[in-house]
C-alpha cells in the first residue's frame, strides 16, 4: 500500500492546525498538575519539622552564603527578602496552600505562576539541602505555566461547566477577533509547553543512558551493587543487604536499565512505549524504597505521565467508575418514575480526539439543553 506524499507545504499547514486548533493531552497535564502540586505539598508537609534547619533562618546555609550564591547564579527568592522568623513561617504557609491551590486547579492561571515562584524560591533558598528531586519539579513547575493544565480535573473546570448549564454566552473580550486571537495564543502556548515537557523528560532519560554507558560499573554488570552499599542511600540495610545477594538479577537490572533508558525517545510513538513505561514505573519504585529518594522517584513517575494518551485517562476513569458500582459505594436510591437530572458541576469531557471546551473553542456554543452525554 502506498504511502501519502505531503508536499512541503502540505506538512507545513498540518503541523500548523496541530498547533493552533485545540490544546492536546489536556488529561495529561492535568495529572501532571495534581501529581506535582500533592507531591510539593507532601514534601513540604515531611520537611515541617525540619524546615528551619532545611530553609528557615537556623539553616546551616545562611542567608549571607545564599546571597553569594545568588550574586554567581543569578537565582533569587522570596525566603532572602527577610531573616525575619515571621516572615519565613507566612512564606512557608503560602506555598503550603499554593500547592494545595494548584493541585486542586483553582484560578490555576494565576496560581501556576505562584506556584512556579514558590518552588523557585524555596529551591535556590537552600539548594544543596534537598535530594535532587525538587530540580525536575522546578522545570516542570516553570513548564506547566505555559499549559492550560487547568481544563481537566479542576475546579476551574466545574465552574467552567457551571457558567456554561447558566447559558451565560458573555465574553470578556471586546470583539470575537480579539477572543479568537486570545484562544489560538492559549492553545499554542499549552502544546509548545506540552512538548517542551515531553522533549524534557527524553533528553533525561536518554542523557542518564548514554552517561551510565561510559561507566565501566554498568558495562561489568556491577553498578548495582555498589550502589545498594553506599551507607548515605541504604535507607533499609536489611532490605538492601537482601538484594545484594541477588547477584545475577542485580546484573540483568543494570542493563535493563540502561537499555530503557537509552532506547526511551525512540519508543514513544509505538505500543512498545506502554511496557517501556511500566518497567520504569517498577525501576522508580525501586529507587524509593531502596535508596530512600521518595521525591526524586515521584517527580519522574508524575514526568512519565505525560506520555499517556487522552483515551487512557478516559478508559482509566471508566474503570474506577465500575469498581466503585461494583463495590456499592455509587449506588443511590431515586424513584424509578422520575428522570435523573444532569450535574451542571461536571465539566464537559472530551475524547482522546475530541473537541476542546466550548469555552474555548471558536465555533458557536451550543445551548446546554442541547447537550447529550454518551
Amino acid at each position: 500500500m502506498a504511502t501519502e506524499q505531503l508536499s512541503p507545504r502540505e506538512r507545513g499547514r498540518r503541523l500548523y492546525a496541530l498547533l493552533t486548533e485545540r490544546p492536546l493531552s489536556l488529561y495529561a497535564t492535568a495529572a501532571l498538575r495534581i501529581g506535582y502540586g500533592l507531591l510539593y505539598l507532601g514534601f513540604l508537609l515531611r520537611e515541617f519539622p525540619h524546615r528551619d534547619e532545611i530553609w528557615g533562618p537556623g539553616s546551616p546555609w545562611t542567608p549571607e552564603l545564599a546571597a553569594q550564591l545568588y550574586d554567581q547564579t543569578g537565582w533569587a527568592s522570596i525566603l532572602a527578602l527577610s531573616d525575619s522568623r515571621t516572615y519565613f513561617e507566612l512564606c512557608y504557609a503560602l506555598a503550603v496552600v499554593t500547592s494545595a491551590l494548584f493541585a486542586l486547579g483553582w484560578r490555576t492561571r494565576a496560581v501556576s505562576v505562584l506556584f512556579a515562584l514558590v518552588v523557585a524560591s524555596f529551591h535556590s533558598r537552600s539548594i544543596f539541602m534537598t535530594d535532587g528531586g525538587d530540580n525536575l519539579i522546578l522545570l516542570m513547575a516553570f513548564y506547566l505555566v505555559l499549559t492550560a493544565c487547568g481544563r481537566r480535573w479542576s475546579l476551574d473546570a466545574r465552574r467552567a461547566a457551571r457558567d456554561g448549564a447558566k447559558g451565560d454566552g458573555r465574553t470578556t473580550t471586546p470583539t470575537g477577533q480579539l477572543r479568537y486571537a486570545r484562544i489560538m495564543l492559549v492553545t499554542v502556548l499549552h502544546n509548545c509547553g506540552l512538548i517542551v515537557i515531553a522533549v524534557q523528560v527524553c533528553f533525561l532519560y536518554g542523557s542518564a543512558g548514554l552517561y551510565k554507558v561510559q561507566g565501566g560499573t554498568w558495562g561489568s554488570g556491577t553498578a548495582m551493587h555498589y550502589v545498594l552499599n553506599l551507607d548515605l542511600f541504604r535507607p533499609w540495610p536489611g532490605l538492601s543487604q537482601i538484594a545484594d545477594e541477588q547477584t545475577v538479577l542485580l546484573a540483568i537490572t543494570g542493563y535493563a536499565t540502561v537499555l530503557l533508558q537509552v532506547a526511551f525517545p525512540f519508543v514513544l510513538f509505538g505500543r512498545l512505549k506502554y511496557p517501556v513505561l511500566t518497567a520504569l514505573l517498577g525501576m522508580h519504585i525501586g529507587i524509593a524504597v531502596l535508596m530512600g529518594l521518595p521525591l526524586f522517584s515521584g517527580a519522574m513517575i508524575v514526568a512519565d505521565l505525560v506520555f499517556l494518551p487522552d483515551r487512557f485517562y478516559l478508559a482509566l476513569r471508566r474503570l474506577c467508575g465500575r469498581a466503585v458500582r461494583r463495590a456499592g459505594l455509587g449506588k443511590t436510591t431515586r424513584p424509578a418514575d422520575k428522570a435523573l437530572p444532569t450535574s451542571p458541576l461536571l465539566p464537559q469531557q472530551g475524547g482522546a480526539d475530541g473537541p476542546a471546551d466550548s469555552r474555548h473553542t471558536a465555533g458557536p456554543r451550543v445551548p446546554p439543553t442541547r447537550r447529550v452525554r454518551r
